[in-house]
Formats: C-alpha cells, sequence, structure tokens
C-alpha cells in the first residue's frame, strides 16, 4: 500500500478568523484506485495527483473548512462519494449549504482500498465528528487534526475541547504501538511513539 502526500495552501476560517495554512491530503492505495484523505483548496491539483486512478472514497477527517472546501469540486472530478462524520455536519453545512456528503463515517468500520483495511477511529476533540485511520497492518495512522507532530491539535474555539482531545489521544491513539507512523492534517509526520510522553503529562496536568 503506497502513501502519497499532496500539499494545498489556502485559508482556515472559524469563529470570524482566518489563517493561511498549508494542508496535507493523502492517497492511500496504490496505482490503480486510492482513497483521498482530505479534500483541501485546490481539487485540480488533488486530481492531478490521483491521475487517472479510480477514487473509492473521498474521507474527511473533519469538517473544518481548509479540509473540506475542495470536496464537492473534487467529488465531480473523481466521481467518487464523500464521506464524513456526521457530528461534523454542522462544518461541512457553513462551508457546502446546497451540497451533502454521500456517506457517514461510523467508528469502527472500515475503509477498503488495495487489499488494505484502514479502521475507522473517532477522536472528537478538535471537534466532535474528528476521525482517525489506523491501517494495523502497513502500521500507520492517519490523524487528521488529532494529532501532530509536538502533541494534540488545537482546542480553544467552536466545538473544540482539550479535556475531551487528550481523553480521545489517550484512549484510542496511544494504544497503538509506538512504532506506527502518524500521517496528519498538518506539517511533519511523526509517530506514537514520539507523542506519547506529551500526551500523557497533559492529560496528567488537566487531571484528564
Amino acid at each position: 500500500m503506497s502513501v502519497e502526500l499532496v500539499t494545498t495552501d489556502g485559508i482556515f476560517a472559524l469563529d470570524g478568523g482566518e489563517w493561511e495554512v498549508t494542508n496535507n491530503i493523502w492517497l492511500v492505495g496504490d496505482d490503480r484506485e486510492v482513497v483521498v484523505f482530505d479534500a483541501a483548496h485546490d481539487a485540480a491539483t488533488i486530481t492531478a495527483a490521483v491521475n487517472g486512478r479510480r477514487v473509492r472514497a473521498i474521507v474527511l477527517t473533519h469538517g473544518h473548512n481548509d479540509h473540506i472546501n475542495a470536496a464537492v469540486p473534487l467529488r465531480d472530478a473523481v466521481d467518487a462519494p464523500i464521506v464524513l462524520h456526521d457530528a461534523d455536519r454542522m462544518l461541512w453545512d457553513v462551508v457546502w449549504p446546497d451540497a451533502q456528503p454521500d456517506r457517514s463515517l461510523v467508528p469502527g468500520d472500515v475503509v477498503r482500498v488495495a487489499g488494505h483495511e484502514l479502521g475507522v477511529l473517532h477522536t472528537p476533540g478538535h471537534s466532535p465528528g474528528c476521525c482517525c485511520f489506523h491501517d494495523a497492518g502497513s502500521g500507520v495512522v492517519l490523524s487528521g487534526d488529532t494529532l501532530f507532530c509536538g502533541g494534540p491539535g488545537a482546542t480553544g474555539r467552536s466545538y473544540s475541547d482539550e479535556p475531551t482531545i487528550l481523553r480521545s489521544i489517550r484512549d484510542v491513539l496511544l494504544a497503538l504501538p509506538d512504532h506506527t507512523v502518524v500521517h496528519t492534517g498538518h506539517g511533519d509526520s511523526t509517530t506514537i511513539g514520539a507523542e506519547r510522553a506529551g500526551v500523557e503529562a497533559r492529560a496528567a496536568e488537566l487531571g484528564v
């Protein structure tokens, strides 16, 4: 199974603020088919990276605008269903009030591509519907904005909560082996082992 990185630049907007960001989009699959994880800013760039392969799904790690603002044009370009956890529909509706995702992410389900199965892990905190995707066979987890190189994703804005994200990471992601590679929604990749001590220390500090 290959994991390919595409990056795009744009604006993250929430609570009246705007920030310039670079987003990671991950194409998981092989030379025949892929799943696209997140659809940020520029559908044409993502479509070019797909390079004619079958797209089995456009899977959104969460509903913040910078992860979904290319989803509908990408769907039109590659003819693939958009999949999002129902708890983030209020965020989706801000960006795409006249369109809908095609399917709902369900914790415990799997995303299948190229003979691999990525388990759907519900990890709320950065937003209520945040999900991560674990391929045990490859030792990889796609973390979206739940866990970064350097610690948990941001909280402090609408629909986010630091104790909740710490519980999600501690109880769900830190249950994975330390060697598991974490491919993030922004910035560099990391491993579960590299992030373990920092997350546990912050959880202890907050009494989580």
